[in-house]
């Protein structure tokens, strides 16, 4: 795992020509070192051709992307930004996406394996990666910074204070990896938290053993009220006798692993049919 201190590098704040904008989330990277370092976390390139960059900006880790051994994509929603990616990167002249990405359907412009990679929007950071998990089909990859905040719930452990819904459903998909942290001081402007860069991997088995949207349902409910125990939250799915009988139903949803959700959905599943 890097640190702050191991990671910078030369800044690149002198060199930016537009104002963020606080309506987009826009924090830029200061640093090439950084920016190089989120490039080259992407690693499973036997997986995929094309590359999704999310909110490019002015392009600092566009740069280190460019040039790699994939098509790069990039969407981006401001137009004063997409208009400084064609002035300053010929070869994505064609390969700028102008939308809103939770808009986009992406579909439309891969029709095979593509990863996603982005510095993303603080403000829609979570509704990205369920638009992941929409096309995990799709996605071998992701590598995204984050609110720390966000990054630490995505890759929290089962028994853990902060693992949740996002934790539940991206580990059941993905392998999940923390890879490294970054001040407020590294962006520009300042956020007021700290972040964080996280990989998610694909699972080889990515269709689960139970009703997806069923298992989806059993985790929300859940956790929706997470300080009661299931033999209380699973009433909204059963009134079986077995929710007062074991002692399974007497835990609460932080403890369980994906491998439990899954186990208790598929006996959800029978019980009501």
């Amino acid at each position: 795992m890097f640190t702050v201190g191991q990671i910078k590098n030369r800044t690149f704040g002198e060199t930016l020509i537009l104002k963020a904008k606080k309506s987009y989330g826009q924090h830029f990277l200061r640093s090439e070192a950084v920016a190089q370092s989120i490039a080259e976390s992407l690693i499973h390139f036997d997986k995929y051709e094309e590359v999704l960059e999310i909110g490019p900006g002015q392009g600092m880790l566009t740069q280190f992307l460019i040039n790699r051994p994939y098509q790069l994509k990039v969407v981006e929603a401001d137009r004063d930004m997409v208009q400084h990616l064609r002035n300053n990167f010929v070869k994505l002249q064609e390969c700028i996406i102008a939308q809103d990405v939770l808009k986009v359907k992406l579909q439309e412009h891969f029709t095979g394996q593509f990863a996603i990679i982005g510095n993303f929007p603080y403000n829609i950071s979570s509704q990205i990666l369920f638009k992941v998990l929409d096309y995990k089909e799709q996605v071998p990859e992701m590598v995204g910074m984050f609110q720390k905040e966000v990054a630490k719930r995505v890759t929290a452990d089962a028994g853990s204070k902060i693992y949740g819904v996002i934790s539940v459903l991206v580990q059941a998909y993905y392998d999940t990896e923390y890879l490294f942290e970054l001040g407020p001081e590294e962006f520009i402007p300042s956020p007021k938290v700290d972040s964080a860069v996280i990989r998610l991997s694909r699972k080889d088995k990515i269709q689960l053993d139970c009703d997806e949207s069923l298992f989806k349902s059993v985790v929300k409910v859940t956790f929706g009220q997470r300080r009661k125990m299931l033999r209380k939250t699973l009433k909204a799915f059963t009134k079986h006798k077995r929710l007062q009988e074991d002692d399974f139903f007497q835990r609460r949803p932080e403890t369980l692993s994906v491998e439990d959700f899954i186990t208790l959905t598929k006996w959800l599943d029978e019980v009501k049919s």
